[in-house]
């Protein structure tokens, strides 16, 4: 059995249609060209490599607060696809709830897209995502967990972590965030994303010096709470990536059809409540 022959579940994924979801004036960006992926694009990726499922990842780019454009998607998904949303400090619980009913099941803190001390007024938010029992995912890079770890410490939500964390492979695995990040893995309330490796992978494909780092990620949160995420449509890749080549990555760093299939699979699926569908 081969990484294509592995039912999936693509725990990072973008859509971006501007068309027919025009984007905000204010975002600062606004995907383009090879950018751009729509709903019908990601299911023919999707078809080709045998994606069954999808966790949607609500883009600060192009749209910001304006969840819509991933919510039609997950609308029209035949029940498929989830989503995380991005929401406002002051969003209520039956906001939270509205969303949950469309299918979204986590909020995004993308700490690296902010200024420092962004987050320093989300705690309530924080608590009414516990309340609603959605995740919080947590975007960060290099040293930027520590701006955050006493809010995640103090909040009930369950944790979901992007990107490896995407830590500073020239700071070694000593780094204080990777190890905060290691710390929140052993609380067993936490889950990783082992995705986006070419947003802190200092090495070209095939992403070499990532390979450490997954494996420490792999011991401390369990194989049951790892997922993978392709990150299409690759927004501001600075050199070439394509699906296919990813899932072969992800299977030279976790070779064991076991735990392949769990992350892949199993877990994604237990985690989001994808069984039923």
């Amino acid at each position: 059995m081969t990484i294509q022959d592995i039912p999936k579940v693509d725990c990072h994924c973008h859509v971006f249609d501007p068309d027919r979801f025009p984007y905000d004036p204010a975002s600062p960006y606004h995907p383009a060209g090879q950018e751009i992926g729509t709903a019908a694009q990601l299911k023919n990726v999707f078809a080709a490599y045998g994606v069954q499922h999808a966790l949607l990842v609500q883009p600060n780019s192009g749209y910001e607060f304006d969840n819509a454009c991933m919510l039609d998607a997950i609308a029209h998904s035949d029940g498929k696809w989830k989503g995380i949303a991005i929401a406002e400090a002051d969003t209520s619980l039956d906001q939270l709830a509205e969303l949950k009913a469309q299918g979204i099941v986590g909020i995004a803190a993308n700490v690296t897209f902010y200024d420092k001390g962004y987050y320093k007024e989300f705690g309530p938010l924080f608590d009414r995502i516990a309340q609603q029992d959605m995740f919080l995912q947590v975007q960060v890079a290099g040293d930027l967990l520590m701006d955050i770890v006493p809010m995640l410490n103090d909040t009930g939500a369950r944790l979901l972590f992007d990107h490896c964390g995407r830590p500073d492979t020239a700071a070694g695995l000593s780094q204080p965030a990777f190890q905060q990040l290691l710390k929140f893995g052993e609380t067993k309330r936490a889950a990783i994303k082992l995705s986006g490796y070419a947003k802190f992978a200092a090495l070209p494909h095939p992403f070499d010096d990532a390979s450490p780092y997954i494996n420490a990620l792999i011991n401390a949160f369990g194989t049951d709470n790892c997922l993978w995420g392709s990150d299409w449509p690759f927004l501001r890749a600075t050199s070439r990536v394509d699906y296919g080549p990813l899932l072969d990555v992800f299977a030279r760093f976790v070779s064991d059809p076991t735990a392949q299939r769990k992350i892949l699979w199993d877990n994604p699926k237990r985690l989001f409540s994808f069984e039923s569908v």
